[in-house]
């Protein structure tokens, strides 16, 4: 596989549960790389074993990524090609990876994706929630106001939110994601995907907490929160709306400030008595007394 002077990185994506799920594209590379760099040589010697590869394989994770960086970048300078997987999914997605990414880049390394499973991905494709915009914000703050402050950044995101999370703390997310977003914001709960007991749970937030109340989560957890619904006074409110002209346009043209108003709350969603009393507080100019009659 040494076909130039200088290494590659392959970033390759492997199954987050069911083994079939690799590509062969995956299992060539691994076959044929110098070496493969993995979180857990036990649990990447398994898939290994079972795709019958015996490729080497050198320990790469959080904690002993910074000294092992530059040994497997003088290696990929020297012409070997490393092959760079996660425990499970695609690697530097909310697992270690990107740091090394970042230094292969830097040293002018080819950095070449072998794309695959994603729980990210998967959870979205069956969640039955909007997929045409969404953020992933990985795992939440362990610490409960972290959580809490972390969500509420999210309140108003339109977009479809999905998260990773510890299953012994889905009810403490889910009870805090109710504080926040609402107890009847859609979302779906998915499960050791892929697996022999995958789960996929959907509905409000607060019928998750029931459901999962009831019954403990276990393994691998995954959700989808839906985006927040955009209200038409957020809406009109962005647009650039300018109340107090709109008052005074509306008056010019013979309304009562009390039909005004109304016009107004119907255009933003506002309430009709709020928009009333910002208008006699304001120094708005009368109109003409000869269409004032209903006011």
């Amino acid at each position: 596989m040494k076909t130039q002077s200088i290494g590659t990185l392959y970033v390759v994506a492997t199954p987050i549960g069911n083994a079939e799920d690799i590509g062969a594209r995956a299992i060539r590379v691994l076959r044929e790389a110098d070496s493969i760099a993995c979180e857990d040589t036990r649990r990447t010697g398994r898939l290994l074993t079972e795709h019958q590869i015996t490729t080497p394989m050198v320990s790469y994770f959080e904690h002993n990524e910074a000294r092992r960086i530059p040994e497997l970048i003088a290696r990929m300078e020297a012409g070997e090609t490393i092959a760079l997987v996660a425990d499970a999914g695609t690697p530097a997605i909310s697992d270690p990876g990107y740091r090394l990414v970042q230094a292969a880049i830097s040293a002018g390394i080819r950095v070449s994706a072998v794309p695959g499973p994603s729980a990210v991905i998967a959870a979205l494709s069956i969640a039955g929630i909007p997929t045409d915009r969404f953020v992933f914000e990985g795992f939440l703050p362990a610490k409960a106001g972290d959580r809490k402050r972390a969500l509420e950044r999210l309140r108003s995101e339109s977009r479809t939110i999905v998260f990773y999370e510890a299953a012994r703390r889905l009810i403490e997310t889910l009870e805090t994601m109710i504080e926040v977003f609402g107890a009847d914001r859609n979302a779906v709960v998915t499960r050791e995907l892929t697996k022999t007991y995958e789960e996929v749970a959907r509905g409000s937030l607060a019928e998750l907490l029931a459901r999962f109340t009831a019954q403990e989560p276990l393994g691998e957890v995954t959700i989808v929160v839906a985006g927040a619904i955009e209200t038409h006074a957020e809406s009109v409110s962005k647009s650039g709306f300018d109340e107090a002209t709109a008052m005074v346009l509306l008056r010019d043209r013979g309304l009562s400030l009390k039909d005004a108003s109304e016009v107004i709350a119907k255009l933003t969603g506002a309430r009709r008595r709020d928009v009333y009393q910002r208008a006699l507080r304001s120094d708005l100019p009368p109109a003409p007394l000869s269409k004032e009659k209903g006011d």
